[in-house]
């Protein structure tokens, strides 16, 4: 049986390091905002709660992708990493208004803010930050899911720079207005992220074709091999992040064989495999006669 290799499973030592890292630093980020009464460092811990949620969502997947198929899901477990995602990108989308409602909230009312201390939990998350971003650099092509947490890390560096410099502001001027404008600024960051993750999340569970696959090339391609008359009936899609598969009617010309339709059959997945990058297809074949060869005298 064809073995389908989840992106997110074979990755999930650097989720676990990552995961681990974010969580007990959004526990110390968020305690500090409400100390320090800092919406800049609560939305930056929300916006983090986020990452928690989507690794944890990743890891999740990456368990439950490595069950084996039964005879009522006969592509297995596969297809929860990319609905992980798309949650992922809903839970975005609400932390993003949360803070939006908030900032303007404290544009009407700014509170006193202790800085000092925010400034000093804003670099350690930098830090944090960082560090997250070189675990998961390498494996972010690989998994939807793993792509949606490393942006949300770059992200989440972007807020812990925001943080510091309204921390600053507020240290040297004391405008509290620093705190809500950095909020809206790292909200901002959330959206365009957060509907990115949400297209792709939805494209695949429509089963639309891999971006990186023109199925007017496959197209061309399965017809110009020897022996094949036409093809339609042709889609391509994914099962999870770096699994695509595809299915075709062949109808092979005039007079073919049966060792001929054989013969097409390898060279469509070999053909499939090595220019395109999909190891799952199936075809049927559909030849106007099919006779078998004689064998040579």
């Amino acid at each position: 049986m064809e073995v389908i290799h989840s992106g997110t499973a074979s990755h999930r030592r650097a989720l676990w390091i990552v995961l681990s890292l974010t969580g007990v630093f959004l526990a110390v980020e968020f305690v500090t905002g409400l100390l320090t009464n800092s919406l800049a460092l609560v939305a930056d811990a929300a916006h983090m709660l986020t990452d928690v949620g989507g690794l944890a969502l990743a890891l999740f997947a990456a368990w439950i992708s490595t069950k084996p198929r039964t005879a009522e899901k006969t592509y297995g477990y596969y297809r929860v990493e990319i609905m992980a995602a798309l949650l992922n990108a809903v839970v975005l989308f609400g932390t993003g208004l949360y803070i939006l409602y908030e900032a303007y909230q404290r544009f009407r009312d700014p509170p006193e803010v202790v800085s000092v201390p925010m400034l000093i939990v804003a670099v350690i998350g930098l830090v944090v930050n960082l560090i997250g971003i070189r675990v998961l650099h390498g494996a972010s092509q690989e998994s939807l899911n793993l792509q949606g947490a490393f942006l949300e890390v770059v992200s989440d560096t972007l807020g812990s720079l925001g943080v510091i410099i309204a921390a600053a502001v507020m240290w040297a001027f004391g405008w509290m207005l620093a705190d809500p404008v950095i909020s809206v600024v790292i909200s901002v960051f959330i959206f365009p992220r957060a509907w990115k993750l949400m297209g792709e999340a939805v494209h695949v569970l429509l089963e639309g074709a891999p971006a990186d696959v023109d199925v007017s090339e496959v197209r061309a391609a399965l017809a110009g091999i020897e022996g094949v008359a036409g093809v339609h009936d042709l889609h391509v899609w994914t099962i999870t992040t770096g699994a695509d598969s595809l299915s075709a009617h062949v109808v092979l010309a005039q007079g073919a064989t049966i060792d001929r339709a054989q013969r097409v059959l390898d060279t469509i997945r070999v053909l499939t495999q090595e220019q395109f990058g999909i190891a799952h297809t199936t075809i049927q074949i559909e030849p106007s006669s099919l006779e078998r060869e004689e064998p040579a005298l």
